[in-house]
């Protein structure tokens, strides 16, 4: 398995890992010590602590973010294209998704931290842009 696949495995981890640890967590114990029930929870209105809303953001984020990943992987694995530069971009942006993730869910949302989440997004876009640069140079 290459580098971006197992990438892509992980990324998708991550994301269903960040639903489970953050919105299943804080839903599921609302609903199982009768604070919420089971209807209360809607995706037309805001509710929640400010936690639970970045942690929704957050998780929205990752599935945003994964069907381009994904598309860029189809593209590596329909090219044949391999290259230690595509690995290193591949994990680097793993790194920087897992950081953007940590960083919304863990942080009140000051000036200076969503500074910070921004500079791990804008890492990743670099990085998927470069991908499929190589990638379409190759073909």
């Amino acid at each position: 398995m290459s580098v971006p696949v197992l990438v892509l495995l992980l990324f998708a981890g991550w994301t269903l890992a960040t639903l489970l640890a953050t919105v299943g967590v804080y839903r599921w114990s609302h609903i199982l010590t009768g604070r919420a029930a089971l209807s209360e929870f809607r995706a037309d209105e805001q509710q929640g602590s400010d936690w639970y809303r970045r942690a929704m953001r957050a998780h929205a984020n990752c599935l945003e973010n994964l069907p381009l990943y994904a598309a860029i992987v189809v593209a590596i694995v329909a090219s044949g294209a391999r290259s230690p530069t595509l690995d290193t971009l591949a994990v680097v942006m793993l790194a920087a998704r897992v950081l953007q993730t940590l960083t919304h869910v863990t942080f009140p949302q000051t000036d200076p931290v969503v500074g910070v989440r921004f500079a791990f997004f804008f890492t990743q876009l670099v990085c998927m842009a470069a991908m499929g640069t190589i990638v379409a140079l190759h073909a």
